[in-house]
């Protein structure tokens, strides 16, 4: 149906006798399947310590290689590399990247502190999270009026000013937060991506041809995805090792000869009464230290984020500023 409804704009004419790439298109698909299997896969099977992810990581690597070599040396390459020759379109990428890292590893951290560590049943923990989308509503709303007016270099430098603001909000966590803990900092992250999102992808394809912009948009959408997929997997492994890294740095604490140790022990052996034993305090305590390592884990991934959030407003101003009047056209 697309093919017999849908028809290219006039200045898109002129490619309709060019050939598809299947080569190109061949090498991107491999890429990316073998990537993604790393990604989801990697921290599961401990990485590289797995045959399997390593073989699937030299196939990523070969063939993202192959891809990109090809793709510039093709007549008519599926994805036409040479549009990142562009500099707001380069950098404009890297950006959405990053965002991409940021915002999908916030999401993933947030259900997964709320249900392991706080017991929120996934329902619970769902609407605890959802208001970022009132954030989001509002600020595009904003933005739409803004756009145009202001300096999108400067909308973008607000934007992720206060995404990180929001991310360190939630690095505030403990075991003992209401819900409101989360929702607000969910809201103000909503709100900072609308002030990112419509600014960053008007001046990243603001320099671009008409002619490209089909092929850079896909790009654009694409690093997203990437960037996406980067940060749940980074955020993951990042969780998994820092709560062993913390958890044997506290155990030291559990010895003969820390007095607080000991009356905690003595405590928790009272409570349990006639029927408890000292395996089951030492039981408690240890779970106790278990969740207290894990916390710290995500409150060092939250920071993490927003450090990655501050990391990006230098960028923004590598960014030309771009005027839209008819044709867009960069004002340096």
């Amino acid at each position: 149906m697309a093919l017999w409804f849908i028809e290219n704009p006039p200045y898109l004419k002129r490619v309709e006798g060019s050939r598809i790439d299947y080569i190109g298109f061949s090498l991107l698909a491999i890429f990316l399947a073998s990537f993604q299997l790393v990604l989801d896969k990697g921290q599961e099977d401990d990485w590289f310590n797995s045959s399997f992810i390593t073989r699937l990581a030299v196939i990523a690597v070969v063939t993202m290689i192959a891809f990109i070599v090809w793709e510039l040396s093709v007549k008519d390459p599926i994805v036409d590399l040479r549009v990142l020759k562009d500099r707001n379109f380069a950098v404009g990428t890297l950006l959405m990247t990053l965002v991409g890292a940021v915002l999908y590893g916030t999401i993933a951290l947030l259900p997964l502190f709320l249900q392991t560590l706080l017991g929120y049943p996934a329902v619970q923990s769902g609407l605890a999270v959802s208001p970022r989308g009132f954030g989001s509503l509002a600020s595009m709303i904003i933005v739409g009026q803004l756009v145009g007016r202001i300096d999108s270099r400067l909308l973008m430098t607000f934007g992720f000013s206060i995404l990180a603001i929001s991310v360190y909000m939630l690095s505030g966590v403990n075991l003992e937060i209401s819900t409101s803990t989360v929702i607000w900092p969910n809201i103000i992250n909503g709100f900072a991506m609308g002030f990112i999102f419509v600014p960053l992808t008007t001046t990243a394809t603001g320099t671009i041809s008409r002619e490209q912009m089909g092929n850079a948009t896909g790009i654009f959408s694409l690093m997203r995805n990437l960037g996406g997929g980067i940060g749940i997997s980074a955020v993951t492994t990042l969780l998994a090792r820092g709560a062993q890294q913390h958890q044997a740095l506290m155990v030291s604490h559990l010895t003969p000869y820390d007095p607080a140790f000991q009356e905690r022990l003595r405590q928790l052996h009272e409570a349990l009464g006639a029927n408890g034993s000292v395996t089951q305090a030492y039981g408690a305590i240890y779970g106790v230290l278990l969740r207290q390592a894990s916390l710290l884990a995500f409150v060092d991934n939250f920071r993490l984020m927003a450090v990655v959030s501050i990391i990006c407003v230098p960028l923004v101003w590598l960014l030309k500023r771009v005027r839209r009047t008819g044709a867009s056209a960069p004002v340096h």
